[in-house]
Formats: structure tokens, C-alpha cells, sequence
């Protein structure tokens, strides 16, 4: 895998092997672009509304016209068993993935290269993932640890579904700084890897804040046509079935 290979925005898992790594037609482009817009957006919303200390009229006169736009928005919406228009599974494209998807505003969101045999993921938590105060939930550390310990699993092509994730935390995660995240393999038994992460912060990437091991097991062809087959054909490939 080259240095830097990987990082497109908005990818959740390692493109499927023999994939180009194209971004789509330009139509898919700039929905895609439009998607990433919004979803800036609603992050800086959500960052707002929870560090404001307006007064509550101003409060309800926004939550008014946040009801307004979200009417705008349930127009033409999908269902559970529908993929979005945007999403490319082969191309490992998933815009609202909660953690690397650059169209959830729920998403920091987490932007993952590859180096070596190691996944580096680079974020940003602000107020909204708060938990003791100055610091992160200790929730939101696993979730981005299992995250990027799966796409350290499928850049080695041994994609699969977390069945064990332990986390230890040693230190804080703290809010508003940047952090650097790293993942790599250490096993490969069949159908079940093993692979192990860490949480620091990006001006001091050798102090270790939380640390991971994740146990992940591959879909057979069947189990991904069962579980994913009725969302897009695509959804039944083992190599994708697992985010």
C-alpha cells in the first residue's frame, strides 16, 4: 500500500482490489459535493447549539427554523433498505458513515490515509462529544478506534465485522485538539483478524491516550447476501458487507 493511498473524504472502508479509486460521474461529484456542504454545515451547527449561551427566545426563534429546514429536507428521503445515491460500496464512498462521513453531521469527521502497513486517522473533536468536561465521551474513543481498526483490517484485505472490541483507556482524550489515531494488523487466523489502535494527540503522537484491540471476522459470500443483499448487489460482496 503507497504512502497517502486511500484518504479520499467521505470513505469509510479500503476500496475493493481492482477498484480505480474514481470519484464517480460528474452528477455523483457534485451531489457528493452538495452532501460534504451540509454536512459542514450541520457540525457547525451542532457546535453551536451546544456551546451557546443565548438567551432562550433566540433559542426557540432557531429551533423554528430548524424545524422549517428539516421539512425541506424530508421531501424525497430513503428508507432503512435503500442505499444513498451517493455511496459507491466498491469504492468504499460512504457519506453518513457516523464516523468518516463528510455529509453526517454527527461525523467529526474522521479523514484515514494509509502508511506503510499502518491506517493514520486525523480528527477534531469539538464540544458536541464532550463527556467529562474539556474531554471526550469515552464512548466516542472506541467508536473511532473500531472505525479505523476496520480500516486497517481491509486495507490488508481482510475485511470483516467486529465481534470483540476491548478498549483501555490511559489518559483523557481532550475536546478542541487536534488528534492522530493509528491502527495496523497483528493476526490473521482464516476468516478472523485481529488488529490494534491508538488515540493521541497530534502534537504528541507517542503518548498514548486510549488504546484498542479489535477482533473482526470476515462475512462468507451467503452471510453477506443474507444480511446486506436486499440494500444494493453491491452490499452482498463480503469485501464491503462488514461496514
Amino acid at each position: 500500500m503507497a504512502e497517502g493511498e486511500a484518504g479520499e473524504p467521505g470513505r469509510s472502508h479500503y476500496a475493493v482490489a481492482g477498484r480505480s479509486g474514481a470519484a464517480g460521474d460528474v452528477t455523483v461529484r457534485r451531489r457528493r459535493g452538495a452532501i460534504a456542504e451540509l454536512g459542514e454545515a450541520l457540525r457547525g451547527l451542532i457546535e453551536q447549539a451546544v456551546a451557546t449561551e443565548v438567551p432562550e427566545e433566540d433559542l426557540h426563534r432557531v429551533a423554528e427554523q430548524i424545524r422549517e429546514a428539516t421539512t425541506q429536507l424530508s421531501g424525497q428521503a430513503r428508507g432503512r433498505a435503500q442505499l444513498p445515491s451517493a455511496d459507491d460500496l466498491l469504492d468504499g464512498i460512504r457519506m453518513y458513515n457516523p464516523v468518516t462521513g463528510s455529509g453526517n453531521g454527527l461525523a467529526p469527521p474522521l479523514h484515514i490515509e494509509i502508511a506503510g502497513d499502518t491506517a493514520v486517522g486525523t480528527c477534531t473533536l469539538g464540544l458536541a462529544y464532550e463527556g467529562p468536561p474539556t474531554c471526550a465521551h469515552g464512548g466516542v474513543s472506541a467508536m473511532l478506534l473500531d472505525q479505523l481498526l476496520g480500516y486497517a483490517t481491509s486495507a490488508a484485505g481482510h475485511p470483516g465485522m467486529t465481534v470483540q472490541l476491548d478498549a483501555t483507556y490511559r489518559a483523557p482524550v481532550p475536546l478542541q485538539t487536534p488528534l492522530r489515531l493509528t491502527a495496523w494488523v497483528t493476526g490473521v487466523n482464516g476468516r478472523r483478524v485481529t488488529a490494534r489502535g491508538a488515540i493521541a494527540t497530534a502534537a504528541e503522537p507517542d503518548t498514548v491516550l486510549v488504546e484498542a484491540s479489535g477482533i473482526f471476522v470476515g462475512l462468507r459470500p451467503e452471510q453477506a447476501a443474507r444480511l446486506f443483499g436486499a440494500v444494493h448487489p453491491d452490499a452482498a460482496d463480503p469485501a464491503v458487507g462488514h461496514d
